[in-house]
């Protein structure tokens, strides 16, 4: 709490710092000096004038326009801010800052010490019940740092960091699965899947080296067969999607609305007749 409180002081210094310098420059008399400038111009055109350097004629048209920019220039003047006018300023600024606090002190908690992060992970582990997914993967990230060879737990992790939008993270947490075993074909086709959505959904060379060899390991997994058949779609490759989505839309029940999807997008790939479904 008191770092927040250091922090928040710092803040509103600030703000009323930057206030008051802009508050400055608006009293700095510039329209000033040149309204004094033009008047200046006018008597100097009166003199000449006087002294017989001009005629009628010259010096009415002489003062006509230097009148007319002594106008211009009151007309764009911007409003000058008087001295008193930065107290105001600063009292706002007071005003602002305890209004913000007086909202935390009805709303917020005052008092609450300051909670480490490893003491919140510490609550979140003790009750799993309605965590958030950034939540569930602080958990699972412990877990396995604590148990570096568990297979379960860097499964666990993948899966919290990917439901917790961490695509990357979870990459990280499959990749050291697939370390400590290779032929997991599940950890290739999940690494695969994170790989798509933390490149905005683009299969790239990567993920579709992943499901592949998930594929290879496990012909059965059809999450990897469905990527693949997705990534030979976009490339115009039909006869590739269709040997890869044929078995997908045969494994899928005939009502599933995943399988008319596919079927609607690719009409070859429905399995010919006396096909297990």
């Amino acid at each position: 709490m008191i770092a927040f409180w250091m922090m928040t002081g710092l803040a509103a210094a600030m703000a009323a710092l930057s206030v008051l310098a802009g508050a400055r420059r608006g009293v700095d008399p510039a329209s000033g000096v040149e309204t004094q400038a033009g008047a200046r111009e006018i008597e100097a055109l009166d003199r000449l004038k006087a002294r017989g350097l001009l005629d009628d004629d010259a010096h009415a048209s002489a003062r006509a326009e230097a009148g007319r920019r002594l106008l211009a220039t009151a007309a764009t003047t911007a409003p000058v801010a008087g001295a008193r006018d930065r107290l105001w300023v600063l009292a706002g600024i007071g005003v602002t800052v305890a209004g913000a606090l007086g909202l935390y002190v009805a709303t917020g908690t005052p008092g609450l010490p300051d909670q480490a992060y490893e003491r919140r992970v510490d609550a979140w582990s003790a009750d799993l019940e309605g965590l958030a997914p950034t939540q569930l993967a602080a958990v699972a990230a412990r877990v396995a740092r604590e148990r570096p060879g568990d297979r379960q737990a860097l499964a666990m992790l993948g899966a919290a960091r990917f439901a917790a939008d961490d695509p990357l993270g979870a990459a990280s947490a499959f990749r050291r699965l697939i370390d400590l075993d290779p032929k997991d074909a599940q950890a290739w086709a999940r690494l695969g899947e994170s790989l798509v959505v933390a490149n905005d959904n683009q299969i790239g060379g990567d993920a579709e080296a992943a499901f592949r060899q998930a594929l290879t390991l496990d012909p059965g997994q059809l999450g990897a067969r469905f990527f693949l058949g997705e990534a030979a779609l976009r490339r115009g490759d039909r006869t590739a999607a269709r040997a890869l989505w044929t078995p997908l839309i045969a494994a899928l029940d005939p009502a599933d609305p995943r399988r008319q999807d596919l079927e609607r997008r690719l009409p070859e790939a429905r399995p010919p007749k006396g096909m297990a479904q």
